[in-house]
């Protein structure tokens, strides 16, 4: 298992180099004008935006098939960042039983009860090989790349004169086909985390139906090219998270561990038995 794992990892990071080199020669292929000062929207984002307009080259102009491509590179270039998150996310599901259960015997509000509590945390965290603030740091590196990808969509005047099966990219979607799709791919996602976690809370299940419900108003609201980006990184979303966060393996896995534990202790209660004979 531990050597699929890194396997996968590896792969995963062939992959995102890959992404990144093509998204390198696509920008500096692309021989037209992108306006844009300082760091931000003059580097970032004008380099992101030459990015998807020379991918849209490619195939002659498709802006479509642009924003579609750019958006599936970005996704793979950040691919790593996500393993190493959903790794840390599922290790600390794990022990959340656990950490429940230090709650509930440290519930006092004393300063000597805190303190114990920090420290059976901390033993707990080394026991289960758990750093706490670990998948944080991956969601920190991705956030302004994904943020940079939506702004470079936004701003790209030229994408807006593209057209896409029905739509024309700087209008809306006129019968609402890419905002349902964005909001049942986000749904889809969400739902498939929620099935692989140990226990359920009233803020995970919620959130599990309210965010499909904001994409779709999001999504038919803003310009189509939008959607459409909306549209297939939370459909790669679903993919990745079916790849790397399968809630069928994970419940397997975890009902695995649960028998091995339930025949450790039938084992050692026979054991008992016997010595008492």
């Amino acid at each position: 298992m531990q050597t699929a794992k890194k396997m996968f990892t590896m792969r995963s990071a062939i992959t995102a180099l890959i992404a990144l080199i093509i998204m390198i020669v696509a920008a500096v292929m692309y021989d037209g004008q992108v306006s844009g000062s300082g760091f931000w929207r003059g580097i970032i984002i004008a380099n992101f935006s030459r990015s998807i307009l020379g991918v849209s080259a490619w195939f002659g102009d498709n802006y479509g098939f642009g924003i579609i491509i750019f958006t599936v590179l970005i996704r793979l270039l950040i691919l790593p960042l996500m393993v190493y998150q959903t790794g840390s996310m599922r290790k600390m599901q794990e022990i959340a039983p656990e950490l429940k259960k230090l709650q509930q015997k440290y519930s006092s509000r004393d300063p000597e009860t805190m303190q114990a509590m920090q420290a059976a945390q901390k033993k707990l965290y080394k026991d289960a090989g758990v750093n706490p603030f670990a998948s944080f740091i991956p969601l920190i590196v991705q956030m302004p790349i994904l943020i940079a990808l939506y702004t470079a969509i936004r701003t790209t005047n030229v994408l807006e004169t593209g057209t896409f099966f029905w739509v024309q990219l700087g209008e809306r979607d006129p019968y609402f086909i890419l905002p349902i799709l964005a909001a049942l791919f986000t749904f889809a996602s969400s739902y498939l985390v929620m099935m692989g976690q140990p226990e359920k809370n009233g803020m995970t299940t919620s959130m599990t139906y309210i965010m499909p419900i904001m994409i779709f108003f999001f999504a038919i609201s803003v310009p189509s090219a939008l959607s459409l980006y909306w549209v297939i990184s939370n459909a790669f979303q679903v993919a990745q998270t079916w790849t790397i966060q399968n809630p069928f393996e994970i419940r397997r896995e975890r009902e695995a561990k649960k028998e091995a534990e339930r025949a450790k202790q039938r084992a050692i209660r026979k054991a008992i038995r016997d010595h008492k004979r």
